[in-house]
């Protein structure tokens, strides 16, 4: 089968599987979040875990292309076109999953009429519409064939970087500044999230960057592959170190996030949390402090994976193991939900403790909506990558993408 049929028949899956998750959104929209697994007792579940998975992939793919100029690294600026591609593909898949979660989209109005300064929730929005902004610009002058463009984008980049920094400290703060959640509370939350952005956002760009390699839409040396390698394994032993320090301040002798961190390693969360710390750090970075194993891409590709699927684990029991215990005392609980509800699946409206788990509607939200996202990269790469735009070569931006221009 030729390159271009495989591209269509891949291109034709994504979008039978985009048009199925805007059927369950629709289904959901007309029904309401009932349809969820969420409830009064999780009033977050798998839609704002992938955002900020998401929002973590894309901040990842920005600073690599940002460090580029900023710090004039030559090699990176040969892959800073298809990072920055990956980051604004990234950044509106999670910016879909805030709107998703919303219930309704109509609601989005309130957010420009009556916004609150006092919550990170109000900066987030803010920082992320600043963040997509920056990809967009970015982009523009990336392909851009007028002359200066490369000096606009040198400009941009320098904006770039520490908004994309900041963007995932602020979803951090989110969370890091609820004193009402024990397992959240924490000082380092944003060193935390900027850290697994870094190095989920090099796995996904590695991966990226292969499957490019093998489709014959953008080619990529294998040393600049191996360089990048190094770069995530240095991420992930920083990462590992962390989230080490998190722990032993939680199992600290009269901690107050004591039970948190039963609940995080041995409860119900415990799986998520044992997968991201034996396949998200241990395993890939046991791969890739070898030299001779970053010269592999197949053994590249493989951690890379298990960094991407790991970060998400993170997300998993960094959300979730909160949730689980209620900040209340004593009969009758917290309701979980519609009485009627609750009553017509037989089981009581009142709850101790609260579970958990999405439903099929989720499930195929969260597919059609990272099958978009695939189909959108495919396509800007296939458009806007050297080689694939009627008359590239000769323009300054692939001069500037071959790593000659500053």
């Amino acid at each position: 089968m030729q390159t271009s049929a495989k591209f269509k028949a891949a291109a034709g899956v994504l979008a039978a599987l985009t048009a199925a998750g805007v059927a369950a959104w629709i289904y959901q929209l007309m029904n309401g979040l009932g349809v969820t697994g969420m409830s009064n007792g999780t009033s977050w579940g798998l839609y704002i875990t992938c955002f900020m998975f998401f929002v973590g992939l894309s901040a990842g793919g920005l600073i690599v292309a940002s460090s580029a100029s900023v710090f004039h690294v030559k090699e990176y600026k040969k892959v800073a076109l298809p990072a920055v591609i990956l980051s604004t593909v990234c950044i509106c898949v999670a910016g879909m999953f805030v709107l998703i979660d919303l219930g309704g989209i109509q609601r989005v109005w309130r957010i420009v009429v009556s916004p609150n300064p006092a919550s990170p929730l109000f900066w987030d929005i803010c920082v992320i519409t600043l963040y997509l902004a920056i990809n967009v610009v970015y982009l523009a002058f990336m392909t851009s064939r007028k002359p200066g463009a490369q000096d606009r984008v040198a400009v941009v980049s320098r904006f770039a970087l520490p908004v994309a920094i900041l963007v995932h400290s602020v979803t951090a703060w989110i969370f890091g500044l609820e004193i009402a959640k024990e397992g959240w509370y924490s000082a380092i939350m944003a060193p935390l999230f900027v850290v697994s952005a870094m190095d989920s956002g090099l796995a996904l760009l590695l991966l990226s960057l292969m499957g490019l390699n093998k489709s014959g839409l953008f080619k990529t040396d294998k040393k600049l592959l191996t360089n990048l390698a190094g770069l995530l394994a240095t991420c992930i032993a920083i990462d590992g170190f962390l989230i080490g320090c998190e722990v032993l301040t939680m199992a600290y002798p009269g901690a107050a996030g004591a039970e948190t961190l039963s609940i995080m390693a041995t409860g119900a969360t415990a799986p998520f949390f044992w997968f991201e710390i034996i396949v998200g750090i241990l395993i890939p970075l046991a791969i890739l402090l070898f030299a001779k194993n970053r010269a592999r891409m197949g053994l590249v590709a493989a951690a890379s994976v298990c960094v991407v699927v790991g970060v998400f684990c993170k997300r998993v029991w960094l959300l979730l193991t909160s949730f689980v215990e209620f900040n209340v005392a004593g009969a009758p609980g917290v309701i979980s939900g519609s009485s009627a509800a609750a009553h017509a699946a037989g089981t009581d409206a009142w709850a101790l403790a609260s579970a958990y788990a999405p439903t099929w509607v989720e499930i195929v939200v969260v597919i059609g909506a990272v099958s978009l996202g695939v189909l959108a990269f495919m396509l800007l790469c296939k458009k806007l990558l050297p080689g694939n735009r009627a008359g590239a070569g000769a323009g300054p931006a692939e001069s500037g993408l071959a790593g000659e221009a500053a």
